[in-house]
């Protein structure tokens, strides 16, 4: 199918064409977000069970660092087991450890409670990197990039309607919260062995891609990938200013609550509406212009913010840059590392996420040190930021011959996987793709 006649085709065809197991797999992931409650309201939930505020800050910590060793450990998992059985360990540890986090909630067992919630984020996130590779396997080529702007609306809708849900079960009971976690987690569990296919993790063609040099030594060799991961670190960097430092921007300029509250709305309402559509045209263009362009822009937002002394038009406005920026780099930014050879897709993807996760994790304590130290200029620092990150994303994601075979023969997976191909023995779903090392 030609660019041209896929685009004509549009979002509507796009779904018709989306296969089976692949609307399981966004279901499961849409049901798992509608009770993810941990990270957002364990603070509130602890300190009403009589922890400190001292405490119940350390929890969060503990499950935001538990969250990016998961990734990492789910992409060693899907490396080794498979993705369908990643997705159905990791959903069901996190089940187990959600379900015991309300028995070990009393100030008197806090270590035991440390120890359970760093499990519960640990096995919170570890599906995500299966669930990449699984989209990358079973997604046909062409809308790829598509599917994972699938993901992101999976994940945004579950979040947006999440709220609501906790908000009707916290008069109930507190602990209700993390119960119902646990059976959205166990959902997703079920779906993935009922319904995801039975791939089974890649077979290294030489001995020498059993080795670790030959995963994330191979990563770490890879300067262009390094570039597009320094990208992504830039680019979580700046985003969570969004939810760190613009309350904090908003508040000194007198503006209400509301109005934050409104913007937090209003992304998430473009994003849930307009993504797919953004994605349909983006999908066509070069991976790396694409993210590239997506993550300037979504830098010309944030600095728009600094003009938030001249009222609330230009929050609003760069609200609205910004997550333009987003919907256009977002979905090829992740679904990039899921191209890689097989041997070494999952571990690419769970680099990338964690290294996300890291930036999402630093950004806050960095974005209130730049807003105590510069004021406004946090925002012009943002912009600056967003355009090296912009760089970085061309630099490492351009495409050329040469570095394409010098970077398969660095990762030692020439030959290692067939081309795409229907297998009748499996129902139908495509067996895994050697994309090569570049989009």
């Amino acid at each position: 199918m030609s660019a041209a006649t896929a685009l004509r085709l549009g979002v509507t065809t796009t779904l018709r064409e989306t296969p089976l197991t692949v609307r399981y797999l966004l279901a499961g992931v849409m049901v798992n977000q509608l009770g993810a409650f941990t990270q957002a309201y364990l603070m509130l939930y602890l300190t009403h069970q009589g922890f400190s505020v001292g405490q119940a800050g350390s929890a969060l910590t503990v499950y935001s660092i538990g969250a990016v060793l998961g990734i990492m450990a789910g992409g060693e998992s899907t490396a080794r087991m498979g993705a369908r059985t990643a997705i159905i360990t990791g959903m069901t540890g996190s089940a187990l450890a959600l379900g015991l986090i309300p028995a070990v909630s009393t100030p008197s067992r806090f270590p035991v409670l440390m120890a359970v919630v760093a499990l519960a984020g640990f096995a919170a996130q570890s599906y995500r990197p299966a669930a990449a590779v699984l989209l990358e396997d079973l997604m046909p080529t062409e809308h790829r990039v598509m599917a994972f702007s699938m993901f992101r609306i999976a994940l945004n809708t579950g979040a947006a309607l999440g709220p609501l849900i906790a908000t009707a079960l916290i008069p109930i009971n507190w602990n209700t919260l993390f119960w119902f976690n646990a059976c959205t987690a166990s959902c997703c569990a079920l779906i993935a062995w009922r319904q995801l296919p039975k791939v089974a993790a890649p077979v290294p063609a030489d001995a020498l891609v059993t080795q670790p040099e030959s995963g994330y030594g191979a990563i770490v060799r890879d300067r262009r990938y390094l570039l597009f991961l320094t990208a992504t670190f830039i680019t979580a960097l700046i985003w969570v200013q969004f939810l760190a430092t613009l309350p904090l921007s908003v508040a000194a300029h007198g503006h209400s609550i509301a109005l934050y509250s409104a913007m937090l709305t209003t992304a998430s309402g473009i994003l849930i509406a307009f993504e797919l559509k953004v994605t349909a045209y983006v999908e066509h263009w070069r991976p790396s212009s694409a993210v590239a362009l997506g993550i300037a822009i979504q830098g010309i937002g944030l600095i728009t913010y600094a003009l938030a002394g001249y009222g609330a038009a230009p929050i609003a406005i760069g609200t609205i840059v910004m997550v333009v920026g987003m919907m256009i780099q977002g979905p090829t930014m992740f679904a990039y590392p899921a191209t890689f050879p097989a041997a070494v897709r999952a571990r690419c993807v769970a680099v990338h996420q964690a290294l996300f996760g890291v930036g999402q994790a630093l950004g806050p304590a960095l974005g209130v040190l730049a807003w105590q130290t510069t004021g406004q200029g946090v925002w012009l620092l943002c912009g600056i930021l967003g355009m090296v990150g912009a760089w970085c994303a061309y630099a490492g994601m351009r495409t050329d011959t040469t570095g394409s075979a010098r970077r398969a023969r660095q990762l030692g997976t020439t030959g290692v996987d067939s081309p795409r191909q229907t297998s009748a023995k499996n129902g139908g779903v495509p067996a895994i793709q050697n994309s090569g090392a570049d989009c």
